[in-house]
């Protein structure tokens, strides 16, 4: 079986759970198993009609007080006990945050080989064979498993979502012997109604060349007239410009956007490790020798307080 560790937040399935269960639907073809999405925490029930959208043989549902609150502990252990008893010998996660948090608990309560934060997937021999960016995205490895349990992580934003509605047999799971060793008892969360990083299908980037907090709001209207999200270089954050949650690189978020907008970012390595796998990079900078222009899509050297507001005025005709 293939079991795929499906996140979902107050019954509303992430975008890339269904990536990947779209996935582990093609997987299974390959595979000649069956495919079971795995859907636990307060609201778990209610992601069911969702889920079944994408093709799942069966679909296992965990509620319970020892999962209302997210743990990695509590969630790492559900998600073993159900591997186990269902003999599972393929678990995909989505690579979000909670998916880099629990697979390796996972993969280490079922003794699985791990292979994290992919780009590609297929079956030789009857085993899995992934692709994933290595040494800063400038190389791709291919990784082979010699373990009887396969798990991987899988990269937002790059497997195809098919849609392949099914009428898949609902069970629900008794999570009452769940028993995590430290439990959360509070959650603060900050306004919502902004796109989610790692979710979005484009992101808008500021760096250096912003020159402060105070011209963030730049490409925030930009992000917002796009219906994307508002990411950072590593050098605006650690300036105090931005919070760490918009970083994307090699020290903060992967990303894969359909369009990645990098306003006033040079293009250093751990960037380019971030989100060079976007499928369209625009690089607005006025030093005609970035880095970022060698991956760019469409590069355009100028002064970015002129180019985004006019590119502003645009956006707002368009809305």
């Amino acid at each position: 079986m293939i079991l795929v560790f499906a996140e979902q937040r107050d019954g509303v399935l992430k975008k890339a759970s269904k990536e990947a269960v779209s996935e582990g639907k093609r997987l299974s073809s390959k595979l000649s198993v069956p495919v079971a999405a795995l859907l636990m925490g307060k609201g778990a029930d209610q992601a069911v009609d969702e889920v079944k959208k994408f093709g799942p043989d069966k679909v296992f549902v965990m509620e319970g007080a020892s999962l209302d609150q997210y743990s990695a502990d509590g969630f790492a252990e559900a998600t073993a006990n159900v591997a186990k008893e269902q003999g599972a010998t393929v678990i995909l996660f989505p690579a979000t945050t909670m998916g880099v948090d629990v697979s390796p608990r996972v993969a280490a309560r079922v003794e699985a080989g791990l292979v994290s934060d992919i780009t590609g997937l297929d079956v030789a021999d009857g085993k899995l064979v992934a692709i994933k960016p290595v040494y800063s995205g400038k190389a791709l490895a291919t990784v082979k498993f010699k373990s009887d349990i396969q798990m991987v992580t899988l990269r937002s934003n790059v497997f195809p979502l098919e849609e392949n509605s099914s009428a898949p047999e609902v069970t629900k799971v008794d999570a009452a012997g769940i028993s995590p060793k430290g439990m959360v008892v509070s959650t603060e969360l900050k306004e919502g109604g902004k796109v989610e990083l790692g979710e979005a299908a484009i992101i808008v980037s500021g760096g250096r060349g912003l020159k402060g907090p105070e011209n963030f709001p730049l490409i925030e209207e930009v992000a917002r007239l796009l219906g994307g999200a508002v990411g950072a270089s590593r050098a605006a954050v650690d300036a105090g410009w931005i919070e760490h949650s918009h970083q994307v690189g090699q020290t903060g978020k992967v990303v894969s956007p359909v369009v990645y907008i990098a306003c006033g970012i040079s293009g250093a390595i751990q960037h380019i490790a971030g989100m060079g796998s976007s499928k369209f990079i625009i690089a607005i900078n006025k030093d005609e020798d970035a880095p970022i222009f060698n991956i760019a899509s469409l590069g355009i050297v100028g002064d970015l307080f002129k180019i985004i507001p006019a590119l502003t005025e645009e956006l707002k005709k368009l809305a």
